[in-house]
């Protein structure tokens, strides 16, 4: 090799550049390391309303470390994001030396099967309320369809004044309501929303006079439906059956 020139020359060529590779290495390496840029700050981009500040600070003073270039982004978002109430997590570097965490927070929208919570989402999460929410019940995995079905027939209740408190979702499929008012509305498996329409047509002719004393009112008939009422002397079921023509 050292009598071909133009070998020589590519080695030397070669040599100058893991040199020059080397050297900015250890040059970045150097200044990613300095004292001044290592994370001094950790804000959060708003206050949580149900997050525990405490914990917020445990983690940080456990969890974010290095300087601004090398904090892992990744790892923080997901230590964030297993402290209950959290939903996401963003993370973002304030240069020099600063680190912004915004934290989603669930928004309560009922309880699930007396356990657990369910956010505006339909995702189910831990966490305890204060406020009064409604209740859902339904198999696993079927949070966000009874989410869906509540909202659409709350909608339709409203026209009547009226609000849901339970609603429930059987194993075959099958949906009961309870409303505020302590009336249950069987609307069993298909044409839902068809079946709560046409009680929101007659309640106010059929329903409202006696919205106290009726307990159940069975929409699942084609025609009509079934009210079971309570009377007030003795408390005992009397089915009846309001047919529309």
């Amino acid at each position: 090799m050292w009598d071909r020139p133009h070998l020589q020359r590519l080695f030397t060529i070669a040599l100058l550049a893991c040199s020059t590779v080397l050297v900015i290495y250890g040059v970045m390496h150097y200044v990613l390391q300095l004292p001044a840029f290592r994370l001094r700050t950790v804000q959060l981009a708003s206050v949580p309303q149900h997050v525990d500040v405490k914990q917020v600070d445990r983690v940080i003073r456990q969890t974010v470390g290095g300087s601004f270039f090398t904090v892992d982004l990744v790892k923080t978002r997901k230590v964030f994001e297993q402290l209950p109430w959290v939903r996401k997590v963003g993370v973002r570097r304030i240069f020099p030396w600063g680190l912004e965490v915004a934290l989603e927070e669930h928004k309560p929208l009922a309880h699930w099967n007396d356990t657990q919570l369910v956010n505006t989402y339909g995702e189910v999460f831990d966490g305890q309320v204060n406020e009064a929410l409604p209740q859902f019940y339904g198999e696993p995995d079927t949070s966000a369809q009874v989410a869906e079905m509540y909202e659409d027939c709350s909608k339709q209740l409203s026209s009547v004044n009226q609000k849901i408190a339970k609603i429930s979702l059987s194993p075959r499929f099958s949906w009961e309501l309870q409303l505020e008012s302590g009336m249950t509305l069987e609307l069993g498996r298909d044409q839902v929303q068809q079946r709560l329409a046409r009680f929101v047509a007659v309640y106010p002719y059929s329903i409202a006079q006696l919205a106290d004393r009726v307990k159940r009112v069975d929409m699942r008939y084609r025609n009509g439906f079934a009210v079971s009422e309570v009377t007030e002397a003795a408390m005992n079921r009397n089915r009846k059956t309001v047919s529309r023509g």
